[in-house]
């Protein structure tokens, strides 16, 4: 009997073991990898780790850093689970990606909270991007230059998602000199710098007293104005997965739990609206964003913008009276409006204007000029077998007749003066550099064959005379 019982105590102990053993184990396969940008790490993903957990789960391992950073890691393998603020692009990378949409969130423009600029509006803000307003004192605030930051991440889902709202796309060059590696830089910056613009969101900076939320025509950004529509400026927040992966089933079943009740409340505890909670916001997703493209001038394209196209080679300008008979033959051929509400018109091209190309940027809609159109002031060229490089200067009248010698004026012009070389000074960017020789940043380029906007100090370029 005495010999009996250490033998099975051995076994006891050994057993034991061998069940702690089988439950690190089935733990470590239950754990899941997330990467992925860093408004959606906390908005999301600190709370629904912690409660995924406490709810009898295995551990979730968070690592923040960008969008691109976190799909690659999903698309890979070494990572379960990526997080988004924007939805696929298409690519060869997001295309083998399932892509859950799981919170709403809100598109904040931020400052510091000694910058007395409170509110803009969306045609400030797409200015101000495009670099047209480059002064606070342009908006209501001091005389001093903005600081305009931005995520240089490519496809950054923060960033992605408003160009793609003010701009009609998210690949959108703006003029933001200054680059940082992820919004939580940006967000520190911005606190240091009483100059400083940039952008983030909701969710990653309420409560935070050492920025400042710039409000959209005097609407705050928050949970209740994101959830009724009345803010324009919110997106989804995504969680994105890879069904070829090993913890595939793991990682949906995460997924999963972001949309249960007790995941909906870690959501609204981050200043999140639950995707479920948004079907109104889904309904007018389409006719808000037609809504602030007219609003700025812009339109929804997969196709380079006015920066981008501005350096295209110039249309050839037709005879008078080539040019006399394409306005009346439109004229004749332009489909009412009373009826149209919106950014974008379509109509079948008669055959007399074969060859023409127009484009309108800014359009008076019926609910605010009546069924006639009487005081629409369009902003719009017209070219004959060229893409459109430059906007002419709006309308003064809806009938405007083409002059004779206006197009003879033109067709005679002196050719372009010869290209010149400039070396790039210290602290200078291609925008400053485009503004100081009235060009675009585009044209700069394409002269000098530039993959993106960055040059360097000493640099030389050619710029041609417009």
């Amino acid at each position: 009997m005495p010999v009996r019982i250490p033998r099975l105590l051995s076994v006891a102990l050994i057993g034991a073991s061998l069940s702690t053993v089988a439950l690190v184990a089935l733990a470590q396969s239950q754990s899941l990898t997330w990467r992925g940008d860093v408004v959606t790490g906390n908005g999301v993903m600190k709370g629904m780790a912690q409660a995924w957990q406490s709810s009898g789960h295995g551990r979730v391992e968070l690592q923040p850093f960008n969008t691109a950073s976190g799909l690659d890691a999903v698309a890979s393998g070494s990572a379960d689970i990526a997080g988004s603020a924007r939805g696929s692009s298409g690519n060869a990378v997001d295309s083998g990606l399932t892509f859950t949409p799981v919170a709403w969130d809100a598109l904040v423009l931020v400052t510091s909270p000694s910058n007395p600029v409170s509110s803009l509006t969306l045609q400030q803000v797409h200015d101000i991007y495009y670099g047209k307003i480059t002064n606070w004192k342009d908006v209501g605030g001091n005389d001093s230059p903005m600081d305009v930051f931005a995520v240089a991440s490519p496809g950054d889902g923060v960033e992605f998602s408003l160009r793609k709202l003010v701009f009609g796309r998210g690949s959108q060059p703006v003029a933001a000199p200054r680059l940082y590696v992820n919004t939580t830089q940006l967000e520190a910056s911005v606190a240091l710098d009483p100059r400083a613009f940039g952008v983030t969101t909701l969710s990653s900076v309420a409560g935070n007293s050492k920025i400042k939320m710039i409000r959209i025509s005097g609407v705050a950004p928050s949970v209740s104005t994101v959830a009724s529509g009345s803010y324009p400026l919110f997106t989804e927040l995504y969680l994105v997965t890879n069904a070829s992966s090993p913890n595939a089933a793991n990682a949906k079943a995460f997924v999963d739990f972001t949309q249960s009740a007790k995941g909906e409340s870690v959501l609204r505890s981050h200043s999140l609206v639950p995707y479920a909670d948004g079907g109104a916001l889904t309904a007018m997703d389409s006719s808000r964003r037609s809504r602030i493209l007219a609003e700025v001038g812009a339109h929804a394209s997969a196709e380079p913008t006015q920066i981008a196209a501005a350096a295209a080679p110039r249309a050839v300008v037709p005879s008078a009276a080539a040019a006399t008979a394409a306005a009346a033959a439109a004229r004749a051929n332009t489909p009412s409006l009373a009826a149209v509400a919106g950014a974008v018109v379509a109509a079948p091209q008669p055959s007399s204007l074969k060859g023409v190309h127009g484009d309108a940027f800014t359009v008076a809609d019926a609910t605010s000029h009546g069924s006639d159109f009487a005081k629409v002031t369009a902003d719009a060229v017209v070219t004959f077998d060229k893409v459109p490089v430059n906007k002419t200067k709006a309308s003064k009248t809806a009938e405007a007749p083409v002059k004779k010698s206006d197009v003879r004026k033109v067709a005679s012009a002196p050719a372009p003066a010869a290209a010149r070389s400039y070396r790039v000074g210290s602290g200078e960017t291609l925008y400053s550099i485009a503004r100081k020789h009235g060009v675009d940043v585009a044209q700069i380029r394409s002269w000098n064959h530039l993959k993106d906007n960055t040059v360097r100090t000493g640099q030389v370029l050619r710029i041609e005379a417009r």
